[in-house]
């Protein structure tokens, strides 16, 4: 049976999400590195609409958001129980992560790329996306992850929006009173998981030999 394919992007939180659900499950796809500036047309070909990730599963469905391929994961393998809350539900994680895609992100977009707007501050749009940083400070007080004592779907699916966020302007990220969320989001960034999810690849080129995601562990 072929591998699922995915389509990837390395720096892109969704995809970054994406990645760590299939690394989370230990699900072996065959990983096809996306360059924005220059998509190969095979992947245009696939989808269309040219973002990613996408994943072509192993039963050639094609799933082109990045929560569906989660969700797949955490159906198809180990992911559903290594991803699962030990506070809370999984439902009410997935809701969190769908609250942060609608209200959150065109805050840090306009934060990030505020040039590419008209009639946006930038430092306007900081303030409100730092309203959802502040809910999480208060989601982490006294525990590790959002969800209790351990990683959940919410934390992989939240920590690579915020993740941009802070970089943006990280003596001003790192300057605010979110000892919790600094905490949490540092460990994220020093975790085994995602050091391994972020590993470098060349864009592919129809034809390249296969490059097999997750990678060995050194």
């Amino acid at each position: 049976m072929p591998r699922p394919i995915l389509y990837s992007f390395r720096r892109c939180p969704y995809a970054m999400r994406a990645r760590l659900a299939l690394e989370a499950g230990g699900i072996d796809v065959e990983l096809r590195e996306i360059i924005f500036r220059d998509k190969a047309p095979e992947f245009l070909a696939t989808s269309p609409k040219g973002t990613v990730p996408v994943l072509v599963s192993d039963n050639d469905v094609l799933l082109e958001e990045s929560l569906d391929i989660i969700r797949w994961s955490m159906e198809a393998s180990k992911a559903g129980e290594i991803l699962t809350p030990d506070a809370g539900s999984t439902d009410k994680a997935i809701a969190l992560i769908e609250r942060m895609d609608a209200d959150f992100k065109p805050h840090l977009d306009k934060y990030k790329y505020a040039s590419r707007y008209e009639d946006v501050d930038g430092i306007a749009s900081r303030s409100e996306g730092s309203k959802f940083i502040e809910e999480l400070e208060d989601m982490l007080a006294g525990q590790p992850y959002l969800y209790g004592q351990k990683r959940s779907v919410a934390d992989i699916g939240v920590a690579p929006f915020v993740r941009q966020f802070a970089h943006v302007d990280q003596d001003w990220f790192y300057g605010q009173d979110w000892t919790n969320a600094i905490k949490w989001l540092d460990a994220f960034k020093a975790s085994p998981e995602f050091l391994r999810i972020m590993k470098k690849y060349p864009k592919w080129v129809a034809g390249d030999d296969a490059i097999i995601f997750p990678p060995e562990i050194d």
